[in-house]
């Protein structure tokens, strides 16, 4: 029964990191359009696909975590 416990904790805990990347990526999302107009908007948009695509691994990892534990 821990073990089971153990893994709907890790992957809360995933999930909630991948969260947290996505609202980081709404952050840089928010300094784009200065980014823009200085001309450095490539390494924003490269930025922005690295923290949605991590962000969303973990959720994915994480949910998938949590749906295995309340199926054992």
């Amino acid at each position: 029964m821990a073990d089971a416990t153990e893994k709907r904790e890790t992957g809360a805990s995933l999930v909630f990191a991948g969260f947290s990347l996505l609202v980081a990526d709404l952050l840089v999302l928010f300094f784009l359009p200065s980014a823009i107009v200085r001309g450095r908007d490539t390494i924003f948009f490269i930025l922005m696909a690295g923290l949605a695509f991590v962000g969303l691994a973990l959720m994915v990892k994480g949910f998938a975590m949590r749906g295995k534990s309340s199926r054992e």
